[in-house]
């Protein structure tokens, strides 16, 4: 072989392995979310691909009802993408178990959240982080600005105060006090019970005694709720027992009713449907009295994480690493009204109905619904049957010491560290 034809060849496959090494690597993410799919593809991935041009990201979400058995076929077939977006809780921590999600404990920008923001996704020990959080939701209340403006109302802060605004709305007869119904029964435990209860428990401190056992459900905290709830009836509207969720929405957004319980993910709803016909506010669920510390269930609902299989596991935690980070957490907050960063970076909202949700946790004790970790894996499941205690409850058709000794029955049937 010649000198020369030798450095010819030299040169080819340098250059080769040059270009080799500078072909970008693709990441795709699996999710549920298929409605972000145009935030993903205009704002969040062109944000991240400007700083690291070698890696690109492709979002590809599936459809919500489909994506838990989809997800799980695909890590089964080796077929999934290099990032999972992780539901909270125990549908997450099975495919940890599993093999299928990878530990990311060590990624550095875990430091930038709480242990409560990274508890959705940790081992029952706290032992291993398995995914980083992206977004909650904030519950409390709703209403309608320029209905207060009108009838000389201001935000509640008490109880006391709260069922005397109710009386005054109710009493001018304009507006139905509050939107709620009890057809669906989810909304009665999650915009009611788990919404109001968390100043009752006493948040955090309440709801890892009832895992530990310490407390029931028959305690007076826990029953609490339970007992403001049965107060609501009087303040629904006629036929609230058949109404359901899009009902009290429509009532709502229509402007027939003054007060929405909610969770934040009806900003992103609302705002377009009310279109200037009237002004929102929110204030965040009443304490019991005045000095009270205030608590509001800042409820983790969607991180992300690494496919254990990933053949771009480098790569992955580089993007990963980048959803922990403050940039991530403005970009999201401002994209989505209404799922707030989990991130303890500071962050200021355009909006500015999420802005005054997200500026609770400078006020309040951020927790989590009570029966999400832990407490529902078993038959009777609690949060189920939280459901549909707290809508018997409103309706009336069960005491609220009633429901709370059913629920505990339920959950001592097969929980043991409740049966201490």
């Amino acid at each position: 072989m010649t000198r020369p034809f030798r450095l010819a060849l030299l040169t080819t496959t340098l250059l080769a392995g040059a270009a080799q090494a500078q072909e970008p690597v693709t990441l795709t993410i699996e999710s549920w979310r298929n409605d972000d799919l145009a935030i993903w593809n205009d704002v969040i991935i062109p944000a991240f691909e400007a700083q690291h041009p070698d890696i690109n990201v492709e979002f590809a979400p599936t459809a919500p009802a489909e994506y838990n058995a989809a997800l799980n076929s695909k890590l089964q077939a080796g077929s999934a993408g290099d990032i999972i977006t992780c539901r909270p809780f125990d549908a997450s921590l099975e495919l940890f178990n599993n093999g299928q999600l990878a530990d990311l404990s060590d990624l550095p920008a875990m430091a930038n959240f709480s242990d409560v923001a990274k508890s959705a996704w940790q081992t029952d020990d706290a032992s291993a982080t398995f995914c980083v959080p992206m977004a909650s939701v904030i519950h409390g209340f709703i209403y309608n600005r320029t209905a207060f403006e009108e009838l000389g109302l201001e935000e509640p802060t008490t109880v006391d105060e709260f069922f005397a605004v109710l009386d005054a709305i109710q009493e001018d007869g304009t507006y139905i006090p509050m939107a709620m119904g009890t057809n669906d029964q989810w909304e009665a435990a999650t915009m009611g019970y788990q919404n109001i209860g968390p100043n009752y428990w006493k948040g955090e401190e309440g709801r890892q005694a009832l895992i530990s056992g310490t407390q029931k459900l028959t305690d007076p905290q826990w029953v609490q709720p339970y007992e403001q709830l049965a107060r609501w009836k009087d303040y629904l509207g006629d036929g609230f027992e058949a109404q359901t969720y899009p009902d009290s929405q429509n009532l709502f957004t229509l402007g027939r009713a003054a007060i929405f319980p909610a969770g934040s993910w009806e900003i992103s709803v609302f705002t377009p449907q009310i279109a200037g016909a009237f002004e929102m506010g929110a204030f965040p669920p009443p304490v019991p009295a005045e000095g009270d510390t205030c608590y509001i269930s800042d409820h983790t609902d969607i991180g992300i994480g690494m496919n254990a299989a990933t053949p771009n596991p480098e790569a992955a935690r580089t993007f990963l690493d980048w959803v922990g980070s403050p940039e991530f957490a403005n970009l999201y907050g401002n994209a989505l009204p209404g799922f707030f960063p989990l991130s303890n970076a500071e962050v200021t909202l355009e909006d500015p109905l999420a802005q005054e949700f997200i500026s609770w946790r400078d006020e309040c004790e951020s927790t989590i619904r009570s029966t999400y970790a832990i407490l529902s894996r078993g038959t009777p499941n609690l949060e189920n049957e939280t459901w549909n205690a707290s809508a018997n409850v409103i309706r009336g058709t069960e005491t609220p010491a009633d429901a709370a000794a059913r629920l505990q029955q339920g959950l001592d049937s097969w929980y043991t560290p409740a049966q201490q």
